[in-house]
């Protein structure tokens, strides 16, 4: 298997785990929930980690995987305000936790890239 047919598989992956956590452990991820949402931090965890499942099973479909990839790329930039959030609330913690939380931030730009880099693979293939 070529990276190019590894590429969008590894992204599944990654957001399929991601996925999961929000349910296995939805408290951390309701602690970066911003406060301007309306409704339950529980209901956007929830929320958030059915559409990365449901994006990982996008992705990993040759049939969807363009389409899925730029959602993926569009779910990336829409979570930023959370890892924003995070890194706020966290800047008077300790200096390894600190810097994972502020560390995330620029992270989000590959990350856009690689689901842009899949769609663009994707083509039209079907």
């Amino acid at each position: 298997m070529s990276r190019s047919e590894r590429s969008p598989l590894l992204l599944a992956g990654l957001l399929a785990t991601a996925g999961i956590a929000h349910f296995a452990a939805p408290r951390r991820f309701d602690a970066i929930v911003p406060g301007a949402l309306p409704g339950s931090p529980r209901t956007w965890t929830h929320a958030s980690g059915a559409a990365e499942l449901a994006l990982a099973a996008g992705l990993a479909l040759p049939r969807t995987r363009k389409a899925a990839a730029l959602a993926t790329a569009a779910f990336f930039a829409g979570v930023f305000p959370a890892n924003v959030k995070m890194a706020v609330d966290w800047r008077h913690r300790p200096a390894r936790q600190k810097a994972a939380a502020f560390g995330r931030l620029p992270l989000q730009v590959p990350l856009v890239l690689w689901a842009r880099g899949v769609a663009r693979n994707a083509g039209g293939k079907r």
